[in-house]
């Protein structure tokens, strides 16, 4: 029977030969962590995110925070649904046969590692093209990117993430049980079929394809915010713009780190057919790796913000013992100028100008 093609005995042909073992407690014990902080992480940057929304609802800041707000929440809800499962099937002693008769765990988990992998990648290359257009096309931007149709985008992005995640279940082709039996994922084992290498291409393809148009874009309006500020000089209503690109680059450069290794080994699966040298531990490893982009996304807005830089700022300064110095500094002048003030004042000569200052102004 060809186990590709049967939904109830699709994910348990792996389970014969298994070649990854990961010790439980240890397993069991990095899950709860990684899902406490990741849950804690996006909950916190999530109501900053709010707040400064609030308050920027009608600037053009306020459709950047919204589409930030979303790649959040959809980090949030990937540690939350991917994460309990992931305990369950630790404590569950990874016995895939006793609480996955019907694959249909199995179905939901790589639907929601597809959907929940792919969808943030996509909601930051949309941030980079909406701030690229923003700093290059500003009455383009006032005019178009309103609320509305920010959220117009939001919903595509999904639907095309919902599709995507959904593509192999409506070819009747169920999402197979990994090597390490704790998660579900296309097939990455003997891959002999051009539709299971097609899916493992296209998940890497489309990852891949995000993060350019991230790097594009974001290398854009570095550039325009660069030459608008050496030409002008003048800081004042761009400060903003560079805060929102510090965090564009930061998110930019998280999800490279922490995605390649995933997207390259899918691809090199893809690509090598059953001739792939990728061992389990090696997809395992890759696989945590993008699990940690999810976890130090929301640090980005938790600690890039002009607030948070601005007291760090202050910090070093007094550390470094300069902010005595100037404290120093600026008591003497502040004096020196109270004294000079006192002494005009009170001088007969100030006296006699401040009173000639009338008479010559009634005599003219």
């Amino acid at each position: 029977m060809n186990s590709s093609k049967s939904p109830g005995l699709a994910g348990f042909g792996i389970l014969k030969n298994t070649t990854c073992h990961t010790e439980k407690k240890i397993s069991v014990f990095f899950s709860i962590i990684f899902m406490t902080v990741g849950i804690l992480s996006n909950s916190l940057a999530i109501a900053i995110l709010m707040k400064a929304y609030q308050r920027f609802r009608q600037k053009s800041k306020a459709s950047f925070l919204l589409l930030a707000s979303s790649l959040v929440v959809t980090d949030l809800f990937g540690h939350l649904i991917n994460g309990a499962i992931a305990v369950f099937v630790y404590a569950s002693d990874k016995d895939w046969i006793r609480f996955n008769q019907s694959n249909i765990l199995c179905s939901v988990f790589g639907i929601c590692m597809v959907f929940f992998g792919l969808c943030p990648l996509f909601l930051g290359s949309v941030m980079a093209v909406e701030r690229c257009i923003g700093v290059t096309k500003p009455i383009f931007h006032s005019t178009k990117m309103t609320s509305k149709h920010v959220k117009m985008m939001l919903t595509m992005v999904c639907l095309f993430a919902v599709l995507i995640a959904l593509l192999p279940i409506l070819r009747f082709r169920a999402y197979q049980i990994q090597a390490s039996r704790t998660w579900c994922f296309y097939k990455t084992e003997h891959v002999e079929d051009w539709e299971d290498r097609f899916y493992l291409l296209l998940f890497s393809c489309l990852g891949f394809l995000a993060l350019a148009i991230s790097f594009l874009c974001n290398a854009i309006t570095g550039i325009t915010l660069l030459r608008v500020k050496f030409k002008s000089q003048q800081r004042q209503g761009r400060s903003h713009h560079f805060e929102m690109i510090i965090q564009l680059l930061a998110i930019m450069c998280v999800s490279c780190i922490c995605w390649s290794p995933f997207l390259v080994t899918m691809a090199r699966i893809g690509i090598n057919e059953s001739h792939s040298t990728d061992t389990c531990e090696t997809i395992l490893f890759a696989l945590r790796m993008a699990t940690w982009n999810q976890i130090l996304d929301p640090w980005v807005y938790i600690l890039l913000r002009k607030a948070v830089l601005k007291n760090l700022y202050k910090i070093t300064r007094g550390c470094c013992g300069m902010h005595i110095v100037n404290l120093h500094m600026w008591e003497l002048s502040s004096i020196k100028n109270s004294l000079k003030v006192a002494a005009i004042s009170e001088s007969p000569v100030s006296s006699k100008q401040i009173n000639l200052q009338p008479l010559s102004s009634t005599g003219q």
